[in-house]
């Protein structure tokens, strides 16, 4: 698979992994940066993004993408009604090892956890401010993705998230603060599907979930993906970036 240009692996905090994020000549092209968290809880995850965005609201940071992996956390989001699509009680909380958090990103609730890739795309928004078009982009990433696994996945009317038919394989909730995006989409690749019986998926009531796993019959290599998803990541907004200005 072809690789990111920018990978690095296990960074500690935003501060740290910034060192190492060469800012661009500011007559140049804008930079696209990939940056790897690897296992990390969700709470603190939502902290460095914070941090991130206050470095890319200054100019101090490119635009970047962020992966992750999350131990197993229930999130929900800032839809109303959305925690009541929470179906295990407490001592079944406990018992499987899920967390339950409140998040200030878009959406209803939905699961992370191993063997799901994460990415949080870190960028500014100040050129175009739009939205909805950054939402497309976001999904025209994950789609371009999975067709390269051999995988055809789409839109689907009147609901977020890229789907198979019914099934839907990828959550997006996004949140932006002065026009810089944090949040972003979560790609079930070989998570452990059991956990999404204890809620009701992103309050989905006519259709379910699924994973490039159980769509292909197989483990896949979480790397192989998440190369390809930097790449699609780069190719899709390389056009659509801002430069590092200071809002």
């Amino acid at each position: 698979m072809p690789q990111a240009a920018t990978l690095q692996k296990n960074l500690k905090s935003p501060v740290s992994a910034l060192k190492s994020l060469k800012m661009p000549p500011s007559n140049s092209t804008p930079a696209l940066e990939t940056i790897d968290w690897g296992r990390t809880e969700y709470q603190a995850a939502l902290e460095r993004q914070k941090a991130l965005v206050g470095l890319r609201r200054t100019g101090e940071a490119p635009d970047t993408l962020v992966f992750t992996e999350h131990a197993p956390v229930f999130t929900i989001g800032m839809r109303k009604g959305a925690e009541q699509h929470l179906i295990w009680n407490e001592a079944q909380l406990k018992a499987k090892g899920v967390q339950v958090i409140r998040s200030n990103r878009g959406g209803d609730i939905t699961y992370h956890g191993p063997g799901q890739i994460v990415g949080y795309p870190i960028i500014s928004l100040q050129a175009r401010r739009d939205l909805h078009a950054y939402l497309r982009d976001l999904e025209e990433v994950v789609i371009r993705t999975l067709a390269t696994f051999g995988l055809q996945t789409a839109r689907r009317d009147g609901q977020t998230g890229i789907w198979l038919d019914a099934r839907k394989i990828c959550a997006i909730g996004v949140a932006v603060r002065s026009w810089v995006t944090y949040h972003g989409f979560a790609l079930n690749v070989n998570p452990d599907m059991g956990h999404f019986a204890g809620i009701v998926p992103c309050g989905i009531t006519d259709g379910t979930v699924t994973s490039m796993q159980t769509e292909l019959g197989g483990t896949i290599d979480l790397d192989d993906v998440q190369a390809r998803l930097a790449v699609e990541f780069k190719n899709v907004f390389r056009n659509t970036a801002a430069p590092n200005e200071q809002s």
